[in-house]
């Protein structure tokens, strides 16, 4: 068994966590007896012990920095254990490994488990999380899957069982249709357009596969999530990180929450049903690029959703609020200069968690098991990286009060140095994730004695 508890791979130093942080554009490389600057590709860690400055200080010629940076991690087959702040002893194993890029995963009555790969694939895992049996993922992927246009991020996304799934057999999926050629683009890309279907899942095959909802086409790529509400609605966020304007218009689906039936068909009590020229579907609007939606146990629908450089929000989401971007928000250009003077405005919605620096926000749930108490209704986010730094993605714990207000917050697996793309309470009652990665795997949290 690996042990990471607490992770201190590098010796102490003078930071108290053992490392000495480099800016990742201009890290220190020792040169002889002097210091200078080297350009490398990804933040470096050095240690600055004095018997290692010495040593460095009397060589005769210049010396190739250690890469000591962030690399990413080959799973083992054997499991990590971590201690945490209130759960003092996890276990982290992986269940499968092999997927392409995943996106999101759907746990089936039996243990069974779906997987979108963003690349277009539809997987079964076999056993997912049924009690101790192997688990295995089929080779093939499940049949039926319509084309999608998958370049950066867009592609299959997110996959949701229908409430009553153990009597119709339901499956959604949210996805990009692949369109046109977009004219003189440099670098050639589609025009593409989000959607949702949804068909009978009926062994290795969707049946009945039919599109319920689709909207307008796009030069740019959104992500998006699934989740059905507590009043049987089906929620789905939509990003316009490419086309800022539409975020705050609601005659565009794109930056905003959706909510429809179960049939693709806007509710009568949708908050725009009304107003002319918009999307009935609009639920909210002015948001940038949300790939993290679920439902607290309250019933109230959270999103999580990227800020620019800084400003990643998970949000409460209320019928027609309006959530700023891009006009109101914590977040800079990424060349600094600042995107609203104010962030705080009558009549924009506040963010309920605020991340500065990003993480690069993923899937989200609240926890509601019983194997492990001290997480309970605890909100885990997961994070493909901080910042701009690559393989430093993790999860993060939240604990929030009755109110939804902020407690404190941990951040869990950073050590791991994977993409978490989403997050999962299985029907056994432990957390589950997927790493966004060439060899993406499914892993399983859960408590163990230190």
């Amino acid at each position: 068994m690996a042990h990471l508890s607490g992770a201190r791979p590098h010796p102490p130093g003078p930071l108290g966590n053992g490392l000495a942080r480099c800016d990742a554009r201009a890290p220190f490389a020792f040169t002889g007896g002097s210091i200078s600057m080297v350009r490398i590709s990804r933040l470096r860690y050095v240690g600055f012990g004095v018997a290692a400055a010495l040593t460095l200080a009397g060589t005769g010629h210049a010396q190739q920095q250690q890469d000591l940076g962030p690399r990413p991690v080959t799973l083992a087959s054997t499991p990590y254990t971590f201690d945490t702040a209130e759960q003092h002893g996890i276990k982290v194993s992986v269940v499968v490994r092999g997927l392409n890029h995943p996106f999101s995963f759907a746990f089936l009555p039996n243990g069974d488990a779906l997987v979108t790969e963003r690349s277009g694939g539809l997987r079964l895992v076999r056993n997912a999380a049924s009690g101790g049996a192997a688990a295995s993922l089929e080779a093939q992927p499940i049949g039926g899957t319509p084309e999608k246009y998958a370049q950066r991020t867009s592609g299959l996304h997110d996959i949701a069982l229908h409430p009553k799934f153990g009597e119709n057999s339901l499956v959604y999926f949210s996805y990009n249709k692949l369109g046109d050629a977009v004219p003189d683009a440099n670098p050639p890309r589609r025009q593409a357009a989000i959607t949702v279907q949804r068909g009978k899942l009926a062994g290795m095959t969707l049946t009945n596969v039919e599109e319920i909802f689709a909207g307008e086409w796009s030069t740019g790529s959104s992500g998006s999530r699934l989740a059905f509400g507590a009043d049987g609605m089906l929620y789905v966020s939509t990003g316009a990180p490419f086309g800022m304007t539409t975020a705050q218009d609601p005659a565009s689906v794109y930056g905003k929450v959706l909510r429809i039936r179960d049939d693709g068909k806007a509710p009568a009590d949708n908050p725009f049903v009304s107003t002319a020229g918009a999307r009935p579907e609009v639920f909210t609007l002015g948001h940038r690029d949300q790939l993290g939606l679920t439902v607290h146990p309250s019933g109230a629908v959270l999103a999580a959703e990227h800020g620019p450089n800084g400003g990643d929000e998970v949000n409460l989401i209320l019928p027609g609020r309006n959530y700023g971007w891009p006009t109101w928000t914590y977040g800079r250009n990424y060349d600094g200069t600042r995107l609203s003077a104010l962030p705080i405005v009558e009549g924009i919605e506040q963010p309920l968690v605020l991340f500065l620096p990003s993480i690069a926000p993923t899937g989200i749930v609240v926890y509601t098991g019983d194997r492990i108490p001290a997480w309970r209704n605890n909100l885990f986010v997961g994070s493909a990286r901080i910042g701009e730094i690559p393989r430093t993605g993790g999860l993060e714990r939240v604990v929030l009060n009755d109110k939804l207000e902020e407690i404190r917050r941990e951040r869990l697996l950073g050590e791991l140095h994977q993409r978490i793309r989403d997050v999962r309470q299985g029907p056994d009652g432990l957390l589950y994730v997927i790493t966004d990665e060439d060899d993406g795997a499914l892993l399983r949290i859960e408590p163990t004695a230190m």
